[in-house]
This record gives structure tokens, sequence and C-alpha cells, in this order.
């Protein structure tokens, strides 16, 4: 086990308002790791004793159907907690895979509780964290009603250009390395029906793909798109 140092917390904003003792006993109890690209962190149904938070990098959650299908549920980044779902003490519900290569901090679960019982501040951080996941959750059951493919994706593809779009003189740039089959899995789609969507958008000049990197031409089109309005 490697143990975290300050310059790991000082890249962290989501502790920047708690409190000074809080914040030294978290940097007592914190240890990181270095996942490489396709590692696995955890697998569903598997028993977790730790708590993880993304030092620098990107994680995918994702769930396997009983057909063997893989659906990506999330990509979180920087900052984000990953798996604070297991204060229960039940198996984890959902498989995590490292995006690219990351560090990864983490806690055993029961420092972690220990220090939440002494810090209503940090119990907050640790509660907002699940209801975004949860918000995110809902946002995604409203897209399982009926849609066409090219919707949902134009719906995905909009989504991923506000969460990790940078502005360049083409369009906005989704700045991850996305597959075809990566897009399919987030969609629970199959490889080729997401290919004729993604050329499908590009002969429309909504989009440009180019090794493994979107541009959405212009974001409001697609939002426009898939919004029918």
């Amino acid at each position: 086990m490697i143990k975290s140092d300050d310059q790991d917390f000082n890249k962290l904003s989501i502790f920047k308002n708690i409190d000074e003792s809080t914040l030294k006993l978290l940097k007592e109890k914190a240890f990181k790791k270095k996942f490489h690209r396709g590692e696995v962190l955890f697998y569903e149904k598997d028993r977790v004793d730790k708590i993880y938070l993304i030092l620098n990098g990107k994680v995918t959650m994702y769930r396997v159907s009983e057909e063997g299908q893989k659906r990506v549920i999330y990509i979180l980044n920087n900052g984000n907690f990953i798996d604070e779902d297991i204060f229960d003490d039940l198996p984890v519900s959902i498989s995590c895979q490292a995006f690219e290569d990351s560090c990864i901090l983490y806690f055993f679960k029961n420092d972690l509780l220990e220090i939440m019982s002494k810090d209503f501040k940090l119990t907050c951080i640790i509660a907002n964290s699940m209801s975004r996941k949860i918000r995110r959750l809902y946002r995604q059951l409203k897209n399982t009603v009926p849609l066409k493919m090219d919707k949902k994706l134009a719906a995905k593809l909009w989504k991923l250009s506000r969460d990790y779009g940078v502005k360049t003189t083409k369009g906005t740039l989704i700045n991850l390395n996305i597959s075809i089959t990566y897009l399919a899995d987030m969609l629970g789609s199959t490889r080729e029906t997401i290919s004729r969507c993604i050329n499908g958008f590009e002969r429309k000049g909504m989009i440009k793909f180019h090794n493994k990197k979107i541009i959405v031409v212009d974001p409001e089109v697609l939002s426009i798109y898939f919004r029918g309005i």
C-alpha cells in the first residue's frame, strides 16, 4: 500500500471547505494506487471494503446483462467518489474499470465512516456525491422510453460534449478516446447500429469522427435533434 501525501489532497477541490482537523485525519488514512487502462478495480457482486476517489484519470462504471452485453452507466473523472454506496455492507452492484491510466485514492470503509461521524461537512460531501449519481440515473431512466437510436446517440454525444468538451475552431471536441464499440456499450446497442448513426451524423455535418475522437460541430444542433424541437 502506498500512502498519499499533501500534494495529492491539494489536487482535490472536493475537500476544500472541510476543517483542517478532518483533512489531517483523511490524509492519515488515505492510500493510493495506479491502475492501467482496462484494469478492473472491482466487479459487480464483489465484497469491497474500500471507498475509492479518483485523483487523476477516468473510470468506467458498467454492468453486464444476462446475455453478456456490457452497458456503460457512468464515466467518472478527477475528484469523483466511485463506490460510496457500499456503506450498507452489501456487495457492489456495478463493475468498475479504468477508462485510461489513472491514479486512485482510497480509504478503508470503516476509517472513513469514523471520520464522517466526527464531521458533518464530510458526511454532506459524501451524500452530495451519491445524490449526483442518483440524478444521473434518473436522467438515464427517462431516456429508456422508446426512442430511435439516433436520438439516443445524439443525446449521449450532447451530454459528453457538455461534460468533457473542449472548444476548438472546428467545434466542441469530446476529450475522450471513445470507440464505436464503447458508444454501443454506453447505449446498449450494437456496433453496427451506432456506426450507421455516426455516419449519418457525419453526412449531416453534425459531428466529425477521427481516431476515436469526436468533434461536435454545434452542441445546440444535437440538442434540437434529440429533443425534436
